[in-house]
């Protein structure tokens, strides 16, 4: 469980640039240590590092203006969008300037007949959706928070539709971005398909704002299914919940979310969103299709529940009742946090193949018993993602020590597992050393690409991969 660390800092060059941004962008640049510490700190478990200054963007033009200047200087620039991330992605451990661009968030344009859009990074998922409404379309990708799109690619995040309908690598067609030399580039068009040259699309997608800012995204979007129908199922373990997801894949039951919550998520479910489901491992679900083709979903899940000890199936196709659910699921995290008041926590991420889902589910269980750690699960588990929730008190040394323990056993299980430590928040600060378990040697070519692009270490620096 790495901490945040402190990088050296350019003093002269972080204040010339910040004194010549400021005659350009008055009071759109602030240095007031309130706004310095909210651009600082996200959900997260590590130290706040604020930066210098903040700079509000407008548009493309802005950021690269802000981003040729620190070039220029050598400053550090960070890009902000909600700050929803969780693994210190928006800190400023060399200092330096972050670009806020919740300012730019307009959806430039929809293109209802090719089922895409082109959006600027600060706009919502949940605003792209209402803009959407009237169109028969929808974008599925929705993290527990209401995140930045420009963020959510920035970090390859997903959400509970993943099972189904991808995440954000799947999901964006192409994107316009800054680079550290302040020059403006687009990494594709607007077909559905290319084979042309390297994919820079793909690479900036999940590089945490380490090679580029984000300026604006094209994304795939879906139409809005005929019928959608919620359905809960209750088990007597959360193994034989697993064994039903693992069963309920392989079969091709084309399930559009299957989410995992064990007791002690469903407990602080209940308390925070005023529910009274039963305080038993958990399985959320919804179908999309037609309406016979969800009553088949729910039946042929329904059937391999009932092998599984499945108790209290229940299916709704009421919008209100699906709502309700759905949004007490998002709120999981923050329930768990009131569960607790006072304690610090980590929400780890680590994603396995689907077949090994029940061993590493079982096995976090079993280690995190073994510490005495509270350490719920919850997670998206139909593609092999899930989060234990680590309960810990900074202020004991000894709590904390089996905290940091557990975390990077669980990285090594998940590589031990095949999989990867991180399904969806991404590496950041926080899992730098996982990184490198995980993917070895390839780091270095991280490296090696980061060096190409940013010689001087101004886009964020300290996250993913640190330069020699």
């Amino acid at each position: 469980m790495a901490q945040a660390t402190t990088l050296p800092r350019n003093e002269t060059g972080i204040e010339t640039a910040i004194g010549v941004l400021k005659q350009r962008f008055g009071e759109r640049l602030q240095t007031g240590r309130p706004i310095r510490e909210q651009h600082g700190h996200t959900t997260t478990w590590i130290r706040n590092q604020p930066p210098d200054a903040v700079v509000f963007a407008r548009s493309t033009e802005d950021v690269a203006e802000v981003v040729g200047v620190a070039a220029a200087h050598k400053a550090p620039v960070i890009a902000y969008g909600t700050g929803t991330s969780l693994e210190g992605h928006v800190n400023a451990p060399a200092g330096g300037i972050s670009v806020d661009v919740s300012q730019m968030n307009k959806v430039l344009e929809v293109h209802a007949e090719d089922l895409d859009a082109v959006i600027q990074p600060g706009v919502t998922r949940k605003a792209l959706n209402e803009e959407l409404r009237d169109t028969g379309l929808f974008f599925p990708i929705d993290p527990g928070a209401d995140a930045s799109l420009g963020g959510m690619a920035a970090t390859r995040a997903s959400g509970t539709n993943a099972v189904r309908y991808g995440t954000m690598r799947d999901n964006v067609l192409s994107l316009e971005a800054v680079l550290p030399s302040g020059e403006i580039i687009r990494t594709g068009r607007r077909a559905k398909k290319s084979s042309a040259g390297y994919d820079l699309t793909r690479l900036l997608i999940g590089s945490e704002g380490t090679l580029g800012i984000i300026t604006e995204l094209t994304l795939k979007l879906h139409g809005i299914p005929e019928a959608m129908s919620s359905a809960r199922c209750t088990f007597p373990a959360v193994d034989s919940a697993c064994q039903a997801v693992i069963t309920t894949i392989q079969m091709g039951v084309p399930v559009a979310r299957i989410e995992l919550l064990d007791a002690d998520c469903v407990a602080a479910i209940n308390a925070y969103s005023k529910l009274d489901l039963p305080v038993n491992p958990l399985l959320l679900l919804e179908f999309h299709g037609s309406v016979s083709e969800v009553a088949a979903q729910a039946t042929a899940f329904g059937e391999i529940a009932d092998e599984f000890g499945g108790m209290g199936f229940e299916w709704t196709s009421t919008p209100e009742e699906r709502n309700r659910l759905w949004q007490a699921r998002h709120d999981g995290y923050w329930a768990l946090l009131a569960s607790r008041p006072g304690k610090d926590t980590i929400a780890t991420d680590v994603c396995v193949p689907i077949s090994n889902l029940a061993e590493a589910v079982e096995r976090s269980q079993n280690e995190a018993r073994r510490l005495g750690l509270y350490s719920p699960i919850l997670g998206h588990v139909g593609d092999g993602n899930f989060h234990n929730t680590v309960f810990f008190d900074k202020d004991n040394d000894d709590e904390r020590a089996k905290c940091e323990h557990f975390v990077e056993w669980l990285a090594d299980l998940a590589i031990e597992l095949d999989g990867t430590v991180t399904g969806e928040h991404g590496i950041g600060q926080g899992k730098i050393a996982a990184l490198s378990s995980e993917l070895g040697t390839a780091t270095e070519i991280m490296a090696a690409i980061k060096a190409a692009l940013d010689p001087d270490n101004i886009m964020n620096p300290g996250k993913i991969v640190i330069p020699h």
